[in-house]
């Protein structure tokens, strides 16, 4: 079973962030352009399930008793898969699955990967309803891993308000996760990421059963001194240096200034300590970008072969984009945040849903197969606005921009107002006062955003060349 998503992440600790939040963000991309998606909440339950893969014959039980979650699902399961991919439990726990990883092919030899374990599909399904805190949600997974094993490389980020865990299963059975440092931010795009492991600080280290024993008997330390994660399960080829690097490289050029080394070098680092505190704004500029302001831009002004030299974080293929945000100035009620894009990050905006809700709008979580032309759908809404701007982009990209600086401001107040209003409730008041919210943003933005659409095929039209200079008197 292949993987067929490649995605990008950023992970940042709570005292690397402007407001003190934990911010767990990542590129849901697939390899068409379409595969359309819908935002849901499923209910908790106090009965065991059954989840089957559609993909690979994977199934296995569920404990009897599940919270509440959110998830972002494929609309077609049967032919695509479920892929929850992303989203809060009741509990402010956050997980996005997953970060497709690859292991080489000596580690490969000794533990390969199993056809039937638990892939990408199922794995939001099989681990987030049942987890009370991030470090849980790595023992979680690396339990099933163990049982089941696994069909394919995979990087999983768990959060909550103190940690952000980000996991690597890189071959059937052996897996390490690594607690990104509070003062730290760390960044990766479809490489094993993770560098030196210290296997004496179980407090920020997790790790398979036997793993350095299994990297002992078959001799699989290419380093003559420390352990070096990605050194001894990842790739280094030219594909990692066109496809996998640069995107790191130009993370760290957004998040930490602009001598970000080389965009081909196997080592850049994964986890940095910055020298100034990223905002949520900085993440959604790293998850839109497409190497602006370089050479490497495919819509900039460099040569040919330079604009089509790397592949770009922000991608027509990408289906959902999210910014999971757990604000520890909030109360626990209206603490986890789920911004989400259903757009192309480069052209729409980050949506904010309040974890703590029950339902989503008919919008997210009705999304049909194919465009309806009512824009009804906030993914095909958000779609179309996308391939508008990109379509016109010297044109129409200065509307676009304007739009989102606006919608960033009406989100921000937004949120804080509605963490104001909810800070004497009690848990059930939060909880429907937070629903009616979310429902509230989504026909806000929706308005906003069939206004903006109406603008561009006005403007489109009129830089039409199936036109011609008439005497008005005729």
């Amino acid at each position: 079973m292949q993987n067929l998503s490649a995605c990008t992440t950023v992970l940042v600790g709570k005292q690397a962030t402007i407001d003190g939040s934990t911010m767990a963000a990542r590129n849901d991309d697939t390899f068409r352009p379409l595969t359309p998606q819908k935002f849901v909440i499923y209910p908790g339950f106090d009965m065991s399930k059954t989840v089957k893969s559609y993909k690979n014959g994977f199934e296995a039980q569920t404990p009897a008793h599940g919270y509440r979650y959110q998830a972002t699902p494929n609309v077609d399961v049967v032919n695509e898969g479920v892929f929850d991919e992303n989203g809060f439990n009741e509990q402010n726990v956050g997980m996005s699955a997953t970060e497709s990883v690859y292991a080489n092919e000596r580690v490969l030899a000794f533990d390969p990967l199993v056809a039937d374990g638990l892939a990408e599909d199922a794995m939001v399904a099989m681990v987030l309803p049942f987890i009370d805190s991030a470090r849980e949600g790595v023992s979680r997974l690396g339990d099933i891993i163990a049982q089941y094993g696994s069909p394919e490389g995979n990087g999983v980020i768990f959060s909550d308000r103190h940690d952000i865990w980000y996991m690597e299963i890189v071959t059937g059975h052996h897996w390490v996760a690594e607690r990104i440092p509070d003062n730290a931010y760390a960044a990766t795009g479809n490489r094993v990421a993770i560098q030196e492991v210290d296997f004496s600080d179980t407090d920020n280290f997790m790790w398979s059963d036997g793993i350095q024993e299994f990297v002992s008997d078959h001799h699989l330390n290419p380093d003559d001194h420390g352990w070096n994660f990605r050194h001894i399960f990842g790739t280094a080829t030219e594909f990692d240096q066109h496809y996998n690097t640069p995107r790191q490289w130009y993370a760290h050029k957004i998040l930490n200034g602009l001598d970000a080394g080389d965009p081909e070098d196997f080592d850049l680092p994964f986890i940095v300590i910055p020298d100034h505190k990223i905002t949520l704004q900085a993440i959604e500029q790293v998850l839109g970008s497409h190497y602006n302001q370089t050479d490497f831009d495919p819509l900039g002004h460099g040569s040919d072969a330079d604009k089509h030299r790397y592949r770009p974080i922000s991608l027509s293929r990408t289906q959902n984009s999210h910014i999971l945000q757990v604000r520890n100035d909030a109360p626990e009620a209206a603490s986890a945040i789920m911004w989400l894009c259903f757009g192309v990050p480069s052209f729409a905006p980050y949506v904010p849903f309040f974890g703590n809700a029950t339902a989503t709008d008919p919008s997210y979580a009705q999304t049909p197969m194919r465009l309806d032309i009512s824009l009804d759908s906030a993914y095909w809404m958000y779609r179309t606005l996308s391939m508008l701007v990109e379509s016109h982009h010297a044109q129409f990209i200065s509307a676009d921009l304007d739009y989102l600086k606006e919608a960033r401001q009406f989100h921000y107040q937004f949120v804080d107002q509605a963490i104001e209003a909810v800070r004497d409730m009690d848990t059930t008041a939060a909880t429907a006062y937070l629903t009616q919210q979310n429902h509230a943003m989504t026909q806000a933005m929706a308005d906003r955003t069939k206004r903006l659409i109406e603008d561009l095929i006005m403007h489109g039209l009129e830089l039409s060349q199936l036109t011609f200079k008439m005497d008005e008197n005729l």
